[in-house]
């Protein structure tokens, strides 16, 4: 059986975890963070892919979470695609019941992965949205700080994947400089385990 893994890079981390060693997964491969912001390109860019993996794969592990259009990106493939079924990557590693009561209890969340701890602020606002802007006497921080006003806490969500020191301490970085109060809890990877398990049932099958 060849297994390929297609994901979003946020996710990079977890699903490497997961499914490190697997010898039936035969390709690999991240697309960049942040493309939930576009969703048609999003669409047309994973719909690009799963028909370049045509007669590569048998089956794919697709890491993205519905992300606004992917809700029947499987539909569109010629082999077996099995994806997330959460709202998004929060969702994914928080579980759908934990996101809504975290969201509940602090409407003002900015919710940092490990994955968005490695991007730092430019998972608020990138150094290309802000092109030009700071020769005129805009600084980054201040585009940053306008986009999170509402927001009060930064909640960072160990996973458990290696290097969660390395990642807390980005997420302590982020909320220094933006003015937001730290918390931390424990993830639950239910969904991408139980995703995952039904790409390796085709293998047993």
């Amino acid at each position: 059986m060849r297994i390929g893994i297609l994901g979003c890079e946020v996710l990079k981390n977890e699903i490497e975890m997961l499914t490190e060693g697997d010898p039936e997964v035969v390709h690999r491969e991240y697309l960049e963070r942040g493309l939930h912001d576009f969703p048609e390109r999003l669409r047309e860019t994973l719909e690009k892919k799963l028909s370049d993996l045509e007669g590569k794969v048998d089956v794919l592990f697709l890491g993205y979470a519905v992300c606004k259009s992917l809700y029947d990106v499987p539909k569109t493939s010629g082999f077996p695609v099995i994806m997330l079924r959460e709202e998004d990557c929060i969702g994914s590693i928080l579980g759908p019941a934990e996101y809504v009561g975290e969201r509940s209890a602090c409407p003002g969340t900015w919710f940092c992965s490990p994955g968005w701890a490695e991007w730092g602020l430019d998972a608020v606002v990138s150094d290309e949205q802000i092109e030009g802007l700071e020769e005129m006497g805009f600084d980054k921080m201040y585009f940053v700080k306008k986009e999170l006003e509402g927001y009060s806490r930064c909640l960072f969500i160990d996973t458990g994947v290696s290097g969660s020191e390395k990642y807390l301490a980005m997420a302590e970085d982020f909320a220094h400089r933006t003015g937001l109060r730290l918390e931390c809890r424990k993830g639950d990877l239910s969904s991408i385990k139980g995703a995952w398990r039904k790409v390796k049932s085709f293998s047993d099958g």
